[in-house]
């Protein structure tokens, strides 16, 4: 398992990157950070009580996001390229507690030209909480560097 680099780390000056989900510096944001282990792409966060819904209990929403940005960062990682979730099909299936680490994995299912269809589970204590299907629309490379100011996602040796 190695860890992938952000590429954006340190550009809040220059670029204005201060994504909720992963930037470093937002005082606000989950702080992610992103592992290429095998085939998968993997994040392992701890949450705190700024973030639950119900007592003690992690928020959906915040689900979601975990989600949605462990298989944006797939596509990134994988594809070496931006896209944009078409879809996030959720199913909760247990709570999810505030105390712990939480593992979430992103995994391809299919790609169908430049869509990529993925399966994405989210587990804590051993227990599976959530999984989501999502699908992403890859824009092409020069789109990507020239529209979304792209970098590539490089792995720690």
């Amino acid at each position: 398992m190695k860890k992938i680099i952000n590429p954006y780390a340190g550009t809040s000056e220059g670029l204005g990157y201060n994504c909720f989900a992963c930037a470093p510096e937002n005082p606000c944001g989950l702080k992610m950070e992103f592992y290429e282990d095998g085939d998968d792409v993997v994040c392992f966060w701890k949450p705190n009580g700024n973030f639950q819904g119900w007592l003690n209990t992690l928020h959906g929403g915040i689900q979601a996001t975990l989600m949605d940005e462990t298989g944006g960062w797939f596509i990134s990682r994988k594809f070496q390229t931006s896209a944009m979730t078409t879809s996030l099909n959720i199913k909760y299936k247990a709570p999810v507690p505030i105390e712990g680490t939480i593992e979430i994995r992103a995994r391809m299912k299919e790609q169908k030209r430049a869509f990529v269809i993925m399966d994405i589970t989210l587990t804590a204590n051993g227990t599976l909480c959530s999984t989501a299907e999502a699908t992403y629309y890859c824009f092409s490379r020069e789109k990507a560097e020239k529209e979304f100011h792209f970098l590539p996602y490089e792995v720690e040796e």
